[in-house]
């Protein structure tokens, strides 16, 4: 069985900015106001023969989304982003977030940022590929601490009404 959490209804809603280093258009920062829609495959289970509880796969879904909500996404394994202080082959992601400030480099330009600003997501690109798929990984991983009945988390990002990527997690 299938269920269906639509984003817009659900609140399940973020604005952020970000940067995809080297693309002709995508390069420079720019932000959008995204939405999650979150499909959940699996077996009926448990006293109320559900497949999830909604309020489980929305409010998991929401956290994400609060923690990415008004901030710069920057992808800390992307090869064109050079860090200052930091060795992506070595050091950890939450050094970054323990930092009053981020100092990095994209295609030459310079960036100095307060580490609150940003969320440092352990990916090669913000792309809406990427983060559907980080979503899907991440409520895939959250639910089966408490669901063993579930196939498959599938996640779409969208970037605004009509553009959007889908990432499916077979569990």
């Amino acid at each position: 069985m299938k269920i269906l959490v639509s984003g817009i209804p659900s609140n399940l809603r973020f604005s952020s900015a970000h940067v995809i280093p080297g693309h002709e258009s995508c390069g420079f920062i720019h932000g959008h106001s995204y939405f999650v829609d979150v499909e959940i495959e699996g077996e009926r289970a448990g006293e109320f023969e559900f497949v999830v509880d909604f309020k489980d796969v929305k409010g998991y879904a929401k956290a994400i989304c609060d923690e990415l909500d008004h901030r710069l996404l920057i992808p800390v394994y992307n090869n064109l982003i050079d860090f200052k202080d930091f060795d992506k082959d070595k050091d950890s992601i939450f050094n970054l977030k323990d930092k009053k400030s981020v100092y990095f480099k994209i295609d030459g330009k310079g960036y100095s940022l307060p580490s609150v600003d940003c969320v440092f997501l352990p990916l090669p690109y913000t792309s809406a590929e990427e983060l559907s798929k980080f979503f899907a990984e991440t409520l895939a991983k959250k639910l089966s601490e408490t669901y063993d009945n579930l196939q498959s988390v599938s996640v779409c990002v969208n970037e605004g009404i009509g553009q959007g990527a889908t990432y499916r997690k077979e569990l």
